[in-house]
């Protein structure tokens, strides 16, 4: 039985989500972002139980496909800028598409409505927060920074840097109090 998760998106849900399994004496076969494959049938009485334990820290289980097509969409940008190197060969819209097999005026659409936000935007905002994160470590420079995050120039990235953030990455690294957003509020 496949359970979708709204808000799972980082390797600490992964834990919050089997620690809530095991509770329950539930096993799973398979547990990526945003759904786990549970091995046995669950009853209502778990399948509540699980949500509620699940609810208290932040993530929950979606029910209607609508949501599960918009969670997805989150996942596969989450995955791209935060945990893949891969550069696209085409377009991101025609990536989305091809991913979930719907039409990417369909899924921007619904995403909209769903988030009020758009999915370029969503995707630009976890763009700038992973080169807040790598800034923060300091272990690259930002041209370093903007190859690993396919930016086609250092002035692409800062260009947009600064219309996401106000500042300048230079302006940002220089900051005594440097801001991240957690992934689960992006």
């Amino acid at each position: 039985m496949k359970l979708f998760i709204k808000n799972r998106v980082s390797n600490r849900c992964k834990l919050i989500v089997k620690s809530e399994l095991k509770k329950l004496g539930l096993h799973f076969i398979n547990l990526e972002l945003g759904e786990v494959e549970i091995l046995e049938n669950i009853s209502d009485e778990k399948l509540i139980l699980l949500n509620t334990g699940l609810r208290k820290t932040g993530l929950e289980l979606l029910d209607d496909k609508k949501s599960m097509l918009v969670e997805k969409i989150k996942i596969i940008i989450i995955e791209l800028v935060h945990y893949s190197e891969e550069l696209l060969k085409i377009n991101f819209s025609d990536y989305l598409s091809e991913k979930l097999n719907y039409d990417y005026t369909y899924l921007a659409n619904l995403f909209s409505e769903n988030q009020s936000t758009t999915i370029e935007h969503f995707y630009l905002t976890h763009k700038i927060e992973r080169v807040k994160e790598l800034m923060i470590y300091d272990e690259l420079n930002i041209t370093q920074i903007a190859d690993k995050l396919h930016y086609s120039s250092v002035a692409h990235l800062s260009n947009q840097f600064k219309k996401m953030t106000g500042l300048t990455p230079s302006q940002y690294k220089q900051l005594k109090q440097r801001s991240r957003n957690p992934l689960e509020k992006v």
